[in-house]
Formats: structure tokens, C-alpha cells, sequence
């Protein structure tokens, strides 16, 4: 596979420098790497279309680095921020290295091999080396000129975008040195010749290739060294991808649980979907042309969206997790039943009905009162309005307890099957959901 030919086609592909792509076909496997920043304990979206570089790197025949920056971590980048980030402690840091490294490992190959992926951590490198030392050896190679050129610094020094007129700290300006130098630290010990990253990333990555050229001096043999980015990923209308109405979307299911990880794929617009299942899937090009064809004989099926959604939660997380978060969300398109429903965790189930109106009852009310009671006087927040009008939609058929239909008006509320212990999904008619919590 050629990898600039297949970044290309997926739409993934931003730059490289020249001679980047002869060196790849020439030499294999070449090693390449990429930073991953440790600030949080998961990876995000954001990150995965990133980590895809690695894994397309890899599947090109190739061996893939990613470097966790345990120490860049304690610094901050100032690309495409506004103002300067508060500084982790070690110990954080640490934390947030561990459970990022076990979630490359999902995407990897580390089998032994010419090709087999690594985790460094550049704290290793960077923990023993004085201040003086580092200065002497590296930061003379720059000059101040070449540094306030790069775009990210000049956009901070300047206000960037949101005017921010704090301007950039000497230790976020030290930044891309200490960045530039993981390339020379990973050129010398691992004969790394590549790294990859997001487009906002040209110029701290073209400064590791500026530091390696300057310290090897006349020998071109010792100066091999390249750089390649990928598009960032961003929605049809320019903003940027990764983001739900809760917030960031994780890969940890903790933070993001596999039903809003599946939910967040499978609303895709129309519009994003051909790009994003390009770059967050490994499905082939003939295979994704057969499914564009297929969505767009009837896009209502949303056929693209779906096979994306599969896809990745089933990589994220586990082909089970993928299963029970596409059974969860049919349940509110009235599909499954009791056993469904009791089946989910609580975590799933309050994700499932998150907008629907949730009630809270108290459980000793809970236990003296009958179905008419509970549904229309038991809580301020009534699902009818009296207990004529639940009585009578009741005997309609209009009324469902966890799925089952509600017959019986008179019927002792505490013989119903709560749901994790203290739940029941009351369904009113055929698309009003309320969600009633016993506290």
C-alpha cells in the first residue's frame, strides 16, 4: 500500500515535504512517529484521526511510534491556543500516560518486528537533562528569528483570533524545542525519519527536522529527515469534529459510554458522513462507494451513518459493547421489551432517556400507591394531569410500564419491575417517554 496514495483517497492527506514520498517508497519499513499529548487520561476523537496516521503508516509496511509527552506534557503546547494551559503535575501526568498508551494498543500492531509499533515517553530523554546542557546542545542551533516565525507563536504574540493580548510565556515558547529534539532523540535511537501529525503541527514538527539537519552537520546521510500531516478533521461547515452537546467525545468509556460513542456517529450529517467514515474507518475504497450508492437510494436508512457508527465503537470499544449500544438505541423508536430494557446498565439507561422528562419519587410514597396514583399525584411534575385522565388512557391501552402494557388502573405500583434497582420507563401513548427515579 502506498501511504501517501491512500491518505490521499481518504481525504486525510494535507502536506509533506519534499522527498518525503521517494523516502517512503524506498525505504521500508521507514519509522515514523507521532506526539500525543498526555493532558487528559483518554484520547478523544480529535486524537483518533490522528492515531489512524499511525495505523495507515502501519498497514503501508511501516513501523509506527507514538510518543506520549510526559514531558511536553508539563510545558503546553501553544498551537491553536488562545492562552497559556495550567501546568500537570508528574504524577497526573503519569496517570493520564498509562491509560493512553492502553488505548493505542487497541489500534497497533506491537508484535516483535521490523513493523512493530512502540510507546516512548519523552520524559525518559528529558529528565536528567539539565538546563545549561540542553541549551548549549540545542537551543544555539535556533535562532529566536526562526522560532517567532512559526505560525503558532506569532498568532499568540499578536492576540490571535480572540485577541487575547497576554502574549506566549518563555516556557511555552521553549515548547517546539523540546519537541524539535524528541525528532533528533528518536532519529538517533530508533533511526526515525518521519513524523506525522495534524496539519496545525507543520511547524513544530519542521523545527525537528531544522534541528537534525543543523546537528549533522555536512553529513547528508545523518539528515535524512521528513515530515507529513493530516488534514484536520472539521464538520461541512468548517467547525471543528469532536465535540457532542455534552462535551468532547472520549474514547474511555468511563468519560464517553459506547451508547453516546455509537449515538454520536450515527448522527452524522448527511453532509460529513462520505469524509468521516474515510478516515475513522479501514474499510476499502469499493467498499465505501457501494455504501455512498446504497445511502443515497435512501438516505432516510441512513446506511452510511450506520456502518460508520458500527465500525468504530466496534474498534473503540468491543464488538459486544457495539451490539448492546445498537439494541439500546432502538429502544426509543419502540423496539425491545422488558428484558431489553432491564438488560441495560444504569449508566446506558439514563443516556437513553437523557431528554425525556425525569421524575424522582420517593420510595415509601412509592410502596403505598396504586398506577392511577403514581402516574398523575405522586410527583409536582404529573404525567396526566388527573386520575380520570390516567384511568381512562389506561384502560385504552395508551399506557406502558417498562415496555409491558399498563391494564390494570388499580394495580400496586410496588409490585412493578424496577429498572437498576429504582427506575421505570413510562411510555404515554405512542412517543411521549417519562423516566420516574425512586429516591
Amino acid at each position: 500500500m502506498n501511504l501517501i496514495e491512500e491518505l490521499t483517497w481518504r481525504g486525510m492527506y494535507h502536506d509533506a515535504m519534499p522527498g518525503t514520498a521517494e523516502h517512503l517508497a524506498t525505504n521500508a519499513p521507514v519509522t515514523g512517529y507521532i506526539g500525543f499529548d498526555p493532558t487528559a487520561s483518554s484520547l478523544h476523537i480529535g486524537n483518533l484521526a490522528t492515531i489512524m496516521l499511525l495505523v495507515h503508516l502501519q498497514r503501508a509496511g511501516h513501523r509506527p511510534v507514538a510518543l506520549v509527552g510526559g514531558a511536553t506534557g508539563m510545558i503546553g503546547d501553544p498551537s491553536g491556543k488562545s492562552a497559556e494551559r495550567n501546568l500537570l503535575d508528574e504524577i497526573t501526568l503519569r496517570r493520564n500516560q498509562d491509560g493512553i498508551r492502553a488505548q493505542l494498543e487497541k489500534f497497533l500492531d506491537f508484535s516483535e518486528g521490523p513493523t512493530g509499533a512502540l510507546v516512548v515517553n519523552n520524559y525518559d530523554w528529558f529528565k536528567n537533562f539539565g538546563f545549561l546542557e540542553f541549551l548549549r546542545e540545542v537551543g544555539k542551533h535556533l535562532t529566536v528569528n526562526y522560532m517567532m516565525a512559526k505560525e503558532s507563536v506569532k498568532r499568540r504574540i499578536s492576540g490571535g483570533e480572540e485577541g487575547d493580548s497576554s502574549g506566549i510565556s518563555y516556557t511555552e515558547f521553549s515548547y517546539q524545542l523540546l519537541q524539535g529534539y524528541d525528532f533528533v532523540h528518536l532519529h538517533k535511537t530508533l533511526g526515525c525519519t518521519l513524523q506525522m501529525g495534524a496539519s496545525d503541527q507543520w511547524g513544530n514538527i519542521t523545527t525537528g527536522t531544522e534541528l537534525i539537519r543543523r546537528l549533522a552537520n555536512a553529513d547528508e546521510r545523518e539528515a535524512k529527515a521528513y515530515a507529513l500531516t493530516g488534514q484536520l478533521i472539521t464538520k461541512a461547515d468548517g467547525t471543528k469534529y469532536g465535540k457532542s452537546e455534552t462535551g468532547t467525545v472520549w474514547l474511555d468509556p468511563t468519560l464517553t459510554s459506547p451508547y453516546q460513542f455509537y449515538q454520536f456517529f450515527l448522527n452524522a450529517a448527511d453532509a460529513d458522513a462520505p469524509r468521516l467514515i474515510r478516515v475513522f474507518t479501514l474499510l476499502s475504497q469499493e467498499e465505501i462507494e457501494a455504501l455512498e450508492a446504497e445511502h443515497n437510494a435512501a438516505p432516510h436508512l441512513r446506511v452510511l451513518q450506520k456502518a460508520l457508527a458500527r465500525d468504530v465503537t466496534t474498534r473503540v470499544h468491543s464488538a459486544e459493547a457495539t451490539e448492546a449500544a445498537i439494541a439500546a438505541s432502538e429502544v426509543l423508536f419502540g423496539k425491545g421489551d422488558l428484558a431489553t430494557l432491564q438488560a441495560l446498565d444504569e449508566a446506558t439507561l439514563l443516556d437513553i432517556f437523557a431528554g425525556v422528562p425525569h421524575i424522582h419519587v420517593l420510595r415509601t410514597d412509592f410502596e403505598e400507591i396504586n398506577a392511577v396514583t403514581l402516574l398523575s399525584e405522586a410527583t409536582m411534575q404529573k404525567i396526566f394531569p388527573s386520575k380520570g385522565e390516567a384511568r381512562k388512557m389506561i384502560q385504552a391501552g395508551g399506557v406502558s410500564i417498562n415496555r409491558e402494557k399498563l391494564i390494570a388502573p388499580e394495580a400496586h405500583a410496588a409490585e412493578m419491575p424496577l429498572l437498576a434497582g429504582r427506575y421505570l420507563v413510562v411510555q404515554k401513548g405512542k412517543k411521549n417517554y417519562f423516566l420516574i427515579e425512586l429516591e
